[in-house]
């Protein structure tokens, strides 16, 4: 399982939402490419960045801050919020992003998604799957929907998806810990890989979302606030590889 620290980009600064809340921010950091650099410092090769007013409005708003913190560290880079056309993801992933976020085109036009797959390849995507009481939520979980989580997974399975991130909107942000009966029944429906979102605050939830088979874990604001200490996790988690 890989270890992939959060970094939140609002107004061009790094921040924390509590359960998806924009009005709810917490500013860790005015610099999200230092944050890049710090996390990447401590030994993580993946980073995953959210543009939050890109994912609300479907606008690229934070294009040069994550060109900048591309350009900056050799992490891989996951970017999602506001990629809804072939062209934008083409414009992130020419400027230096692994990985797309894919979310709402994922339910709204999976034509779209299915175009983006075909041109940059499947390892390229991640389709999020951002649930409130087990029902996905999209525009920066600003409008919900009436599709299952487990029903999106299983049909981005047969479009070809090999990999979707799981996010629990209402434990997101709150120090909590993972819905891990929502994630291991996702692990265990279909041959897609899962990364796990959500409520991540200890030690011993890293391990016991270990356990249940995700591919990555995603941590945010409890390596900000010190509840998580990154190095010691990185060295917990490689121990059980």
């Amino acid at each position: 399982m890989e270890l992939i620290p959060a970094i939140d980009i609002k107004d061009g600064k790094c921040v924390r939402l509590f359960q998806g809340d924009y009005e709810q921010v917490t500013v860790f950091s005015d610099d999200p490419v230092e944050m890049a650099l710090r996390w990447a410092s401590e030994g993580c090769e993946c980073l995953h960045i959210v543009d939050l007013d890109g994912a609300k409005t479907g606008a690229t708003s934070n294009y040069d801050v994550v060109e900048r913190i591309c350009r900056a560290t050799d992490a891989r880079i996951q970017l999602g919020g506001g990629i809804r056309s072939l062209e934008v993801a083409k414009t992130y992933y020419d400027v230096g992003v692994d990985r797309l976020i894919l979310g709402t085109i994922a339910v709204d036009s999976p034509d779209k998604l299915t175009a983006i797959m075909d041109s940059l390849g499947s390892e390229s995507v991640i389709v999020s799957v951002d649930a409130r009481s087990g029902v996905v939520a999209l525009d920066g979980w600003t409008r919900n929907t009436k599709v299952e989580a487990s029903e999106l997974v299983s049909d981005m399975s047969l479009l070809g998806v090999v990999r979707c991130m799981y996010t629990d909107i209402e434990r997101d942000g709150t120090l909590s810990s993972p819905n891990f009966d929502a994630i291991g029944n996702l692990v265990n429906m279909s041959n897609i890989n899962v990364i796990a979102a959500g409520g991540i605050s200890s030690l011993d939830s890293l391990l016991k979302l270990a356990d249940l088979g995700v591919e990555g874990a995603i941590v945010g604001r409890a390596i900000y606030t010190g509840h998580l200490e990154l190095k010691t996790a990185l060295n917990a988690i490689e121990k059980i590889q």
